[in-house]
């Protein structure tokens, strides 16, 4: 077996300590997670104000987090305003990069959500090692119609519990004092929640970093509401070029929605990113080799990378040609020696 392929020990966890500085300064009380300064910035605003007239005010109150201005239990905060902001915009909504524009108050969006439906949470010991045990919230509904997708019995259905935010801080709470090392918002994907879960941080008393899992098809609007919130990305970065994108998960403009994404996710308050790309069987040169190369040279070869063999034909992906397989020996090593080629220093390969 090629020495490329993940092993799980202690040269992952110093890998991630290179590539995830500020989340393991969080674990080690050295830090506040980003949402727990969002709390210490006071900015006055009237919720009955226009939305240009909020996003002014935001942009203000972001000004303010970069600059450390901070006050302790200030009346209104930076982070009740991201909340009244992500509420009005569900009324038109336009939180993802389909923008379907369902009053998400009154009806369900193409996302297939309407309130935020927990279908399980849990200490989730699966994910990478730096992270378990992680508290893994998983919503129901996608914006993406993923032909494989593992998860689509909650993805593609409205399944699961009602909870109010109140309720899932002190979930978030109790977690954390069992030993989670974060809270891991993910589906379905989260997107379609961020309302809901920006108002479950306001509840949120322990110092607990944030994850966002996601599949990065977020608006601009809703990527301007995450920055100063979100401590890891945990992006998903599955198809290299909009072909494959629309064909299989449905999702269009997906290279430069994601790409963008990214770069924005780079450049906001103290985040981090922790990249995952599942290498498809048949998508080694048209999704693989153009991901790790963008990735290298647009986020750095120091990025923490999962470059992930665990495909299944899941869902309907049996009826897929190119899809209705495992991937093949040659397939891993080949994405194994893309990773080598573009020279990551802090990459799980297997």
């Amino acid at each position: 077996m090629s020495m490329w392929f993940k092993r799980v020990d202690i040269g992952e966890i110093e890998k991630a300590k290179r590539a995830l500085p500020h989340y393991f300064s969080i674990l080690k009380g050295d830090e506040e997670p980003n949402f727990f300064q969002a709390k210490k910035v006071s900015v006055e605003f009237d919720e009955g104000a226009s939305l240009e007239e909020l996003w002014q005010l935001h942009k203000k109150g972001m000004e303010l987090l970069r600059e450390g201005e901070f006050k302790e239990n200030p009346e209104k905060s930076l982070l009740d305003l991201k909340v009244i902001i992500a509420n009005k915009i569900l009324e038109k909504c336009e939180l993802c990069e389909i923008k379907c524009g369902v009053n998400r108050k009154e009806s369900i969006g193409y996302c297939r959500v309407r309130e935020s439906l927990i279908a399980s949470d849990f200490l989730h010991l699966g994910e990478e090692p730096e992270l378990v045990p992680s508290y893994t919230i998983f919503f129901s509904g996608c914006n993406f119609r993923c032909v494989f997708c593992q998860n689509w019995d909650i993805s593609q259905q409205r399944v699961g519990v009602h909870y109010s935010p109140e309720e899932v801080g002190i979930k978030i709470g109790v977690a954390y004092a069992r030993g989670a090392k974060n809270v891991n918002f993910v589906g379905g994907e989260p997107t379609p929640n961020l309302p809901f879960i920006l108002d479950v941080l306001r509840h949120v008393k322990v110092p607990i970093p944030v994850l966002w899992n996601s599949n990065m098809y977020m608006s601009e609007e809703a990527m301007e509401l995450l920055d100063g919130v979100v401590d890891v990305y945990l992006g998903d970065f599955k198809w290299g070029n909009d072909k494959c994108a629309i064909k299989n998960s449905k999702a269009p403009r997906y290279w430069e929605t994601v790409t963008r994404n990214f770069l924005l996710a780079k450049d906001h308050y103290k985040a981090e990113l922790l990249i995952r790309h599942l290498v498809i069987p048949n998508h080694l040169e048209c999704c693989t080799r153009p991901i790790l190369r963008w990735i290298g040279e647009n986020l750095g070869r120091d990025v923490r990378v999962n470059v992930m063999f665990q495909y299944h034909p899941d869902y309907r992906a049996r009826g897929e040609k190119e899809l209705n397989r495992t991937l093949n020996y040659e397939e891993m090593l080949k994405a194994a020696e893309f990773v080598k080629e573009f020279g990551f220093k802090n990459t799980m390969v297997g």
